[in-house]
């Protein structure tokens, strides 16, 4: 964390219920709880536990806080403790009852709008630790402050006494113990590998506080339970080494700045890499806005301005024969853009672009006084750089040529479709889907299971191009790629952006991955979300992007039978089928993959909608999604072997 941050703070000014501003009750929240957390399902069950932890980063923000603990307990409650001020306990002046009281169960009440009490907040809107105890069937807060322990239980968002004080302590601090609502979320299982991501970020965008993450669900054979501690002093350096640790970095070290004008802070750490891709992942007072903003535009702006007159000035480009772009500047890139903003302005509740105007010049400022002062100290690093610029132009343009002559067949509608394709009759995209099949088997018993109504199929042959190591132009020589452009119907290049995914003219709405459920059926999964991931990302983004589940087994005694997607279902379908009798009457079938199926089979378990399963691709976590895709589909075998090791047992790659 900067020292202009603390320095901007007023570390001893007084924090008490006066400071809590209210603005509106909570009647709604369980009403509408996807209007304030996103969602009820796995995303919006672990934004209950980000909320909470914001909590803690504000008071580390504004200086009061250095150490946050989290632990997921054995029923999957949370709680979180951290070494702040303590919410205050007070009686709230206008409100007639504790200041705890009114932050836990007031809409919008919080010291982050009285700008005395916090500089900067993640929590722009307020809603958190209120929404959080809406929709917890049990919470209990728990304050050491002044000496004293107070504490305080609610249901349901309802207190269940006032505060009271329970005993003396020379802790300070605020724990928030919280078990959300199986009524109302459809998922109340948290995963570990989720938030410990999130903590890890935090702890990267946050340098010197340490946060620790315990899961009382996993313990070793003493009792003990895994737990991990995030702490960086780096911040945004460290943070790109481990987005880049699979890749090879063409510069020594990690290119960073840091800055203050008008009470924003801007910190900008990036490297340059062998790779043909763009990875900018920006951050907001923690926030990842994945959508970027006013901050990204910024830094674009002022990095393509600076290396083009350095480079213009230092005649680099004398012999170039195609013109240089912004897009040339960024490609193998991995940056993190962080700002920290008194007054943030988001576009939607969700927090996903940065709106303020004022923010872009900011930025664009810190980043090319840096910048300009960098590569007059650097030449060396600096021509690299121009190098790796001048071959991205080069094969920008023959990677247009070989976009173009794929995006012909595209607009010309069905008369350009893949041969392989069949399609479906309906043309609304948003009743349509499209299933990418592995193999000509598969491809044909999908053809002959599926409702030819709304479900095309698109067989594909073997393992596609794994677009993580291959130059732009190799992907749209690739027929499988090729086959997916001109069946989906989407191009590439808008004005201004010729990698900017234009999807006007798509075809479907419900893209589904469908491979075998086996090593090969994952790593042909793997390749395709690469593809989507680095050249479409926005389908995932939008929803589109869907896995298939199809199952692993086929149980079955006589004419009973029982489909099983893993070996704990499949040995609970033996003792159900088995019933009085003995289990190895029972028959077990095992598909090695889809076509051994008949179309029946593949169209009751994998197809039809009424009885499937799919697993919708989401990007929860951007900067950690990127390296993973790097880690798996890059050349660096050690770190894939570790992950695959470590994640083995759950048998699924999660995005």
């Amino acid at each position: 964390m900067s020292e202009e941050v603390i320095e901007n703070v007023k570390k001893n000014a007084t924090y008490g219920a006066d400071n809590i501003t209210v603005l509106e009750g909570l009647e709604a929240v369980r009403k509408r709880p996807a209007m304030y957390i996103g969602d009820i399902n796995v995303r919006g069950l672990h934004h209950l536990v980000y909320e909470v932890v914001d909590n803690s980063i504000d008071e580390a923000l504004a200086g009061h806080c250095k150490n946050i603990f989290v632990t997921i307990h054995e029923d999957n409650s949370i709680s979180v403790l951290d070494d702040g001020r303590g919410i205050p306990v007070d009686m709230h002046p206008k409100e007639g009852r504790s200041a705890l009281e009114v932050v836990l169960t007031v809409l919008h009440a919080g010291g982050k709008f009285d700008k005395d009490s916090y500089k900067v907040s993640g929590g722009l809107h307020g809603v958190g630790v209120s929404c959080v105890n809406a929709l917890s069937t049990y919470l209990k807060a728990t304050v050491y402050r002044d000496g004293k322990e107070y504490q305080q239980e609610f249901s349901i968002g309802i207190p269940q006494y006032s505060v009271k004080e329970v005993g003396t302590t020379d802790k300070r601090g605020t724990k928030i113990h919280f078990k959300p609502d199986d009524s109302i979320f459809t998922v109340t299982v948290y995963n570990y590998e989720t938030l410990a991501a999130r903590m890890r970020e935090l702890a990267y965008l946050n340098r010197g506080i340490s946060i620790t993450i315990t899961d009382e669900r996993n313990k070793d054979e003493q009792g003990v339970a895994f737990s991990e501690n995030f702490y960086s002093e780096g911040g945004l350096r460290e943070f790109v080494s481990y987005l880049d640790k699979t890749r090879q970095a063409i510069i020594p070290e990690v290119i960073y700045m840091e800055g203050v004008k008008d009470n924003v802070t801007v910190e900008v750490a990036f490297q340059y890499n062998d790779s043909y891709n763009e990875n900018i992942h920006s951050y907001v007072n923690n926030i990842n806005t994945i959508e970027g903003g006013t901050h990204v535009v910024g830094f674009r702006r002022a990095l393509t301005r600076v290396f083009k007159s350095w480079a213009t000035k230092n005649d680099l480009f004398k012999n170039l024969k195609t013109e240089i772009n912004g897009e040339d500047f960024r490609e193998g890139i991995t940056c993190l853009v962080s700002v920290k903003v008194p007054e943030p302005l988001f576009e939607g509740q969700t927090k996903t672009k940065l709106g303020n105007s004022e923010v872009d010049a900011l930025v664009a400022g810190v980043v090319g006084e840096h910048l300009e002062y960098f590569l007059e100290e650097h030449p060396k690093e600096a021509k690299i750089i121009v190098n790796k610029v001048i071959l991205a132009a080069t094969a920008r343009a023959a990677a247009r040529k070989a976009r173009e002559l794929v995006q012909r067949k595209s607009v010309l509608g069905g008369a350009g479709l893949p041969g392989k394709l069949s399609d479906c009759s309906d043309k609304n995209p948003a009743a349509c889907e499209l299933f990418l099949v592995e193999g000509d088997s598969a491809g044909g018993t999908a053809k002959q299971g599926r409702n030819r109504a709304f479900q095309a199929i698109l067989p594909l042959r073997g393992k596609i191009l794994n677009v993580e190591k291959a130059m732009e132009h190799k992907i749209y020589e690739n027929e499988e790629i090729k086959n997916i452009f001109t069946a989906l119907g989407v191009t590439k290049g808008v004005e201004g952006d010729e990698k900017a995914l234009n999807i006007a003219k798509l075809r479907y709405h419900k893209i589904i991955i469908m491979c075998d459920a086996d090593v090969d059926g994952s790593h042909i999964t793997t390749l395709i979300l690469t593809f989507f991931f680095r050249h479409m990302k926005e389908l995932i983004e939008r929803g589109y992007i869907y896995i298939a589940s199809p199952p692993l087994y086929l149980v079955k005694k006589g004419n009973k039978e029982k489909y099983a997607w893993d070996d704990a279902s499949r040995i609970a379908a033996i003792k159900e089928i088995a019933g009085e009798g003995k289990e190895d009457s029972v028959h077990v079938q095992r598909y090695k993959g889809l076509g051994e199926m008949n179309a029946e089979q593949l169209w009751e378990t994998t197809l039809n909608p009424e009885t499937r399963t799919l697993k919708q691709v989401t990007i929860e976590n951007a900067a950690d999604a990127d390296q993973i895709f790097s880690m798996l589909m890059g050349d660096e075998v050690p770190p894939r072997r570790e992950f695959i090791e470590t994640h083995a047992k759950y048998a699924r790659i999660d995005v």
